[in-house]
């Protein structure tokens, strides 16, 4: 069904948004009574500080419209949603801009649920459509409405990361983590897998195909290759310094796109040709039937023209500037394209003019998301990052509004009266002021696209970013960047052969303490066999030590200085420790059931953690479990935002906001489903 009106409203941009009231959130996010003077608190019992529920909950914490995969057919096109369970399949009216209807995935046989389709693809008058995190192919009948699950590529974890069908209607689909091409046969439901088609690949990321071959694009070794439909033969035609995001083919030419450079080689591997496109990044290819080709880029969204031959591209237009493109459609003048928040635009490609339109206005269903990140504004204003947007609530008034952001916003920090949020995929930081008014104060570079962890240094005004690689890349950074200039000091390799997934600062003394991870972006053997803490000296920007707390224990979560003690959280081995920054000794360690970040509040410790239902943890000489039932539903880290002065916690719970009271004096505080 599509949203109801006012939920609709939630969620247009800021420039148009009506206020909604939330009634109940601005009493309720005052809590219980503040702590008060010692004569009293010795008048009121535990019991009394710990009877209730202990949790209020206050609907979608974020709520999405954002797409993945997308196709069109016949004057129809066809998207499907990120993030909701189950996924949604829109069909659209192209003319009239409208969502006509829509149907759910249906959850699958094998283990695991999906949340969105990257992979879409046309055969046979049907749509067809691959899953994540469970490799599932569906097939939609537009003359029927009807929606069936055909086979399963894999477990849980798994994604269909491209599909793409074949002049005689057979489906070829590219997998993860196993690195395969399949084919799936609609006349008899019959799959046959290729062989390895390189070693140690994990990701077929990008697929097309003629009568004689499927031309596969690989994430981690960075190659573009052909595979021969018949004998399964695979031949190599082009090797990039980055994988290939997308490739297309046209007449006797194969174009693939790696990093910012369009690969263009015949189809027997000859005539290999080049084109740079900068600092820029490609994003999708669309042919025309004239043999141009048309590419976007990312971060900024252009659109750019190619011909063979052409020694550059030409610029066309920026339908929406930061959008990322999930589909390129040539028609004549006239270039259709769908943006992964939720975007549908049409570009006239002699003038480069645009309408965009917002498909939730298009009547999109939406649904509640898992988050990417949130931050406390001195108890005053709660924000939450989700796909493409920032939810902003006012914890006073009860209103709430939701603004456009160009990406994922992985961390949230404050200065002053503006919010700093650092995007994924971009790698950039963006500031947000109290108008809502996004700039952008430049992208990290030097390969640096997942910023995980973001904090203010007051002492120095310098926002400190932890971050790391995209793919087969070991080495991560910390950048210090001045919020007024965007000016960025990028440390790499910082941690020799380590990303960077943490970082905490000890502001008083100058010091930044960083945690790292030995597998880098993933998809190139590790060099090092156990993950670093290292103390970087914000005055002489230099290393001051580097140790290793636990041999073998390869990625870090999350680290935080407290008291003179670094406490860690690991990610793959599930544990954690306290150390003596004095002596540099573990005190303190223990297993976990998940990983989570580290939040101190009130001089304690505590940690939130996937699996296991969701728990929260006190970290002392061991690990307290102060509540469990939070769920797993946080996108990247769960994470625990103290009301000042009071137990109470902003939190999920499932996916729904939540206050929760998590007084490590209570008993264990169980929270009920929904």
């Amino acid at each position: 069904m599509p949203p109801s009106r006012s939920l609709r409203a939630v969620l247009v941009t800021a420039a148009a948004l009506p206020v909604l009231l939330v009634p109940s959130i601005a009493a309720a996010a005052q809590g219980p009574p503040a702590e008060q003077s010692p004569a009293v608190q010795s008048s009121r019992t535990q019991e009394a500080q710990c009877e209730g529920t202990g949790v209020q909950r206050f609907g979608p914490a974020s709520v999405t419209g954002a797409i993945v995969g997308a196709v069109t057919h016949e004057g129809r096109g066809y998207v499907v949603t990120r993030g909701l369970k189950p996924p949604v399949l829109a069909e659209i009216d192209l003319a009239t801009r409208k969502t006509l209807r829509s149907v759910r995935l249906p959850d699958a046989p094998a283990a695991g649920e999906a949340e969105g389709a990257w992979a879409m693809t046309v055969a046979g008058g049907k749509i067809y459509a691959g899953t994540y995190p469970v490799p599932d192919l569906y097939r939609f009948d537009p003359a029927t409405g009807e929606v069936e699950h055909l086979a399963s590529f894999g477990g849980s974890g798994g994604y269909i990361w491209s599909l793409a069908a074949s002049p005689d209607g057979k489906i070829y689909a590219g997998t993860y983590p196993d690195g395969r091409v399949r084919e799936y046969d609609p006349a008899t439901g019959a799959v046959r897998v290729f062989g390895v088609l390189a070693a140690g690949e994990r990701y077929v990321r990008s697929l097309t195909v003629d009568d004689h071959n499927v031309y596969a694009g690989l994430l981690d070794k960075a190659k573009l290759v052909a595979i021969d439909r018949a004998s399964g033969a695979v031949r190599e035609l082009a090797a990039g310094g980055t994988g290939f995001g997308a490739v297309a083919e046209h007449g006797d030419r194969v174009l693939g796109a790696s990093g910012n450079t369009l690969f263009d080689v015949r189809k027997d591997g000859t005539d290999a040709r080049q084109v740079g496109l900068g600092d820029l990044t490609l994003d999708m290819i669309g042919f025309a039937g004239d043999g141009t080709a048309y590419v976007s880029s990312r971060p900024r969204g252009t659109i750019y023209r190619y011909r063979t031959g052409d020694t550059a591209l030409t610029e066309v237009g920026t339908p929406r500037t930061g959008e990322e493109t999930r589909r390129l459609v040539p028609e004549g003048d006239t270039l259709l394209g769908f943006s992964g928040s939720g975007g549908m635009w049409t570009m006239d490609v002699r003038t480069g003019q645009t309408a965009f339109t917002d498909l939730i206005e298009a009547g999109l269903p939406t649904g509640s998301e898992r988050p990417q990140s949130m931050l406390l504004d001195r108890g005053r204003t709660l924000y939450v990052g989700g796909h493409f947007s920032l939810t902003i609530r006012d914890l006073r008034s009860g209103d709430q509004r939701r603004i456009w952001l160009p990406g994922e916003p992985k961390d949230l920090v404050r200065r002053g009266d503006k919010i700093y949020a650092a995007i994924y995929p971009s790698g950039q930081i963006v500031e947000i002021d109290r108008r809502d008014r996004v700039r952008s104060l430049g992208y990290l570079g030097h390969g640096q696209q997942r910023p995980w962890d973001l904090e203010y240094d007051p002492r120095t005004d310098k926002l400190l970013v932890a971050s790391a690689p995209l793919g087969a890349n070991l080495k991560g950074a910390l950048s210090v960047v001045d919020p007024d200039t965007g000016k960025m000091d990028v440390y790499l390799d910082v941690i020799p052969d380590q990303s960077l997934m943490s970082l905490s600062l000890d502001s008083r003394k100058g010091i930044v303490y960083l945690g790292g991870d030995v597998l880098g972006g993933g998809g190139t053997p590790p060099v090092k066999t156990s993950a670093s803490v290292a103390a970087f000296d914000l005055r002489s920007r230099k290393v001051l030590w580097q140790v290793d707390p636990v041999a073998g224990y390869r990625t870090f979560q999350d680290i935080k200085v407290h008291d003179g003690v670094l406490y860690g959280v690991y990610k793959r081995n599930a544990s954690w420790f306290a150390m003596d920054l004095a002596t540099r000794t573990i005190t303190h360690q223990g297993p976990l059931p998940g990983y989570g970040e580290l939040t101190v509040h009130r001089g304690r410790v505590f940690t939130s953690t996937f699996f296991g239902g969701g728990n929260v943890y006190e970290l002392g000489t061991e690990a307290k479990l102060v509540a469990t039932g939070l769920g797993d539903e946080w996108y990247t880290n769960p994470q625990l935002h103290f009301e000042h002065g009071s137990w109470n916690a902003w939190a999920l719970a499932g996916r729904d906001l939540a206050l929760i009271r998590l007084d490590p004096r209570c008993p264990t505080l169980t929270i009920p489903p929904a």
